[in-house]
Parts: C-alpha cells; structure tokens; sequence
C-alpha cells in the first residue's frame, strides 16, 4: 500500500496515474494547498520542501519520497514498468521526463501565474511565458510525427508531460497548431488509467465558478 499526499494540479495527477497504470494499491490523502495544509508541520516532516506530490512506502519500511519526477522514477524502478528496458530508450525516456520537469512544468506554471493568477494584466510577462511554452510544444509536436509515444513505449516521460500539457487552455495556450502533440494529447486521454488518475483528486482546471474560486485560493496563495 502506498499513501500518497497530493492535490488537484498537473504535478499531482502525473503521481495518480501512475499508480493507475501500475495498478498499484494506495490511499488518497488530499491537501487543500489553499489552506497552506502543505505547510502543516506534520507534513513538513514528510516533505521538507512544503509541495506535493509525497509518498510513503508502506510496503518499504515507510520509506518516504517527495518531488514528482523522483517518484515516478521510484515507481518505475520498483515495479520494472514505464521505462524501457533497453538502456538506450531508457535514457531518451528519463531525457524526456527532464524536458518536463525543466522546460514544460516551470514555464507552463508560469504563463499560469502570469495569465491567469494576478489581478493586475503585465502583458510582457504573459507573452514572454506562453511564447516559451509554445516553443516548447513546438519541440514536443516534431519529436512526436510519427511517434505513438515520447519514446518506443508508454513511460513516465508521457505521464509527466501529458499531466501538464492537457492544461494548455489554463495557460492560454492554444494546442490546435501543434497537430502531433494534439494527437499525442488526445490518445492518452482514452487510456482507462488517466481518466481515472485526473480525478484522483479532481481536476479543476474548467471555465466555471469551481475555476474562479481555484483562481481566488492561487491568487491568496502567492501573496502569503
């Protein structure tokens, strides 16, 4: 059994599909970040850094790892899933999981801040994100012709990624020029698996009062 610590944001579903693929048992215990819950000291002593995703190991003596790119590779390692075999692929699919964790997620995040979070618009700013995030799709779209996967197979370099880039509108990011990470987007979107990890917890990246509160508790966030 593992506990997982987590929320609805893309670095939370990347770890709850996941455990959806690998079919591993495990327990949701969701922080309400609005709150500032992951500042809580009992949860500091689980994830020194004050962020989700964190989970424990109850099957390995309790052992604790927080960071979402070191869990998959936890995860992956422990199951012998989601990385390819071979050394090579293997690689391309941890080089992948990087892209992500360095370019995706940070600029990603921050065209979010910026486009969707103050009160006030700096207009600069919002450009200067998305144009680098739609750089970045453009990378994504031309590794992706003629790829079913970011790599030979389904990996935790997909999982990441997706759990990011299927927020594009959040970013204020349209997708439609990027035909092959469109693609890529929507097929993933049909695997059983991420249906399920999306809504564990819910996702709350849609265009209604649920959004506007989300955008009110971000927006509390940044300013404490």
């Amino acid at each position: 059994m593992i506990d997982l610590y987590t929320a609805a944001t893309p670095n939370g579903h990347k770890i709850s599909i996941a455990l959806e693929e690998l079919d591993l048992p495990y327990e949701l215990h969701r922080l309400t970040l609005s709150d500032n819950e992951q500042k809580e000291p009992w949860y500091l002593k689980l994830n020194p850094n004050g962020r989700i995703p964190t989970i424990v190991d109850r099957a390995n003596d309790d052992f604790v790892v927080f960071e979402s790119g070191a869990i998959l590779m936890y995860l992956a390692e422990k199951t012998g899933q989601l990385l390819p075999k071979d050394a090579k692929e293997r690689s391309r699919a941890i080089q992948w999981l990087m892209f992500q964790m360095g370019g995706i997620g940070p600029m990603m995040g921050q065209a979010n801040v910026w486009y969707r979070y103050w009160e006030e618009t700096y207009q600069p700013a919002i450009d200067r994100y998305q144009n680098e995030v739609k750089r970045l799709f453009g990378v994504l779209d031309g590794h992706l012709n003629g790829r079913e996967f970011l790599t030979n197979e389904l990996s935790i370099a997909d999982i990441a990624n997706w759990a990011w880039v299927r927020i594009h509108n959040w970013s204020g990011v349209d997708i439609e020029p990027f035909p092959h990470l469109a693609g890529w987007v929507d097929r993933l979107a049909q695997r059983p698996a991420f249906q399920k990890g999306i809504k564990r917890p819910a996702a709350e990246y849609e265009e209604d009062d649920q959004a506007n509160k989300f955008v009110k508790g971000a927006r509390n966030m940044l300013t404490k």
